[in-house]
């Protein structure tokens, strides 16, 4: 049964279960499908983008859809000065619930949208912390639910290193029973909490979920998934460059993943790529790769959740 998503806060996506995740993926297709038909939903509602950290896809997406389903969007750039800074977040949100129904935050701490929450009683959507990003994993999911075939049988390899992107991806695929490996060098795991929900998870759903150090475990995977090596708030160190030698998707690694899958794997990355780095350029602009799919999906999919969290689905 579909959890009730009214009212509530999407921080993480350790307590959504499946049939939650594909309620939002038929609102989802729904508003992809006909725009029009959702145009006045959010009529009266204004959100505010609390964003630390730099972004394309994940404010034009929030704004623009925003827009779209008829609710307004204020942006406040937080770049330079940290959340709790000026004054604690607890007061940041007291503030803002009488003010606005929806806080965005994109922050470098996931303690900051914890505290948000805690404090506002208005939605609080995790935009990305260092912990987890719950919005592009849905999206990353749903474009690969609404391809020929679903979700059903799929199997997907994530490779790089164990982040939050990481993180939110391994709560999606576990509790969606989807097959994830997880590829990453000794020394960047994902966190130990994490994998000890996603195995929790997976033992419900059925789910296989393999960690490995070798890159060859990639092979017969429907899908492979990157991400940047540092990302921002990381040092860009010769040491953690040194560290991912050899995990780079190349054309020859891809060629491995599609061994025994029709048509060959997919390829996805959440975006911005570093070209030459952790994908080749043969392989991002390949036939098969739908990055731009995801970042065209993380509107539609914010938006399904936004309607749920107003009420506003049915």
């Amino acid at each position: 049964m579909a959890q009730p998503l009214a009212g509530g806060d999407l921080l993480t996506l350790s307590w959504m279960n499946a049939e939650t995740m594909l309620a939002l993926f038929k609102t989802a297709a729904a508003i992809k499908k006909n725009r029009k038909r959702f145009r006045k939903a959010l009529d009266g509602v204004t959100a505010i983008l609390l964003f630390e950290k730099a972004s394309l896809r994940t404010r034009i997406t929030f704004e623009t859809g925003i827009g779209m389903l008829g609710g307004r969007a204020i942006y406040m750039d937080h770049s330079a000065q940290r959340l709790g800074e000026r004054e604690s977040v607890k007061d940041y949100g007291k503030n803002l619930e009488r003010w606005v129904q929806c806080i965005i935050a994109r922050v470098y701490s996931q303690t900051v949208v914890d505290e948000l929450a805690a404090a506002a009683n208005v939605p609080v959507i995790n935009a990305l912390s260092d912990r987890f990003h719950p919005c592009q994993a849905l999206a990353d999911l749903f474009t690969i639910w609404e391809r020929p075939g679903g979700l059903a049988g799929k199997r997907l390899a994530y490779i790089g290193d164990g982040n939050n992107v990481c993180h939110s991806l391994m709560h999606a695929a576990t509790k969606l029973g989807v097959d994830i490996t997880v590829v990453t060098p000794p020394g960047h795991d994902p966190a130990g909490d994490v994998c000890d929900e996603c195995e929790t998870a997976a033992r419900v759903s059925g789910s296989v979920l393999t960690f490995s150090h070798d890159p060859s475990s990639i092979e017969g995977h429907h899908v492979v998934y990157t991400d940047v090596w540092v990302s921002m708030g990381q040092t860009d160190s010769v040491g953690r460059r040194g560290a991912f030698g050899g995990y780079a998707v190349t054309e020859d690694l891809m060629a491995r993943a599609g061994i025994g899958i029709k048509g060959g794997s997919l390829f996805m990355h959440c975006l911005p790529a570093h070209r030459g780095v952790e994908v080749t350029d043969g392989v991002i602009d390949s036939p098969n790769s739908i990055v731009y799919d995801q970042a065209e999906n993380r509107m539609h999919t914010q938006n399904a959740l936004l309607l749920h969290l107003f009420g506003k689905a049915g």
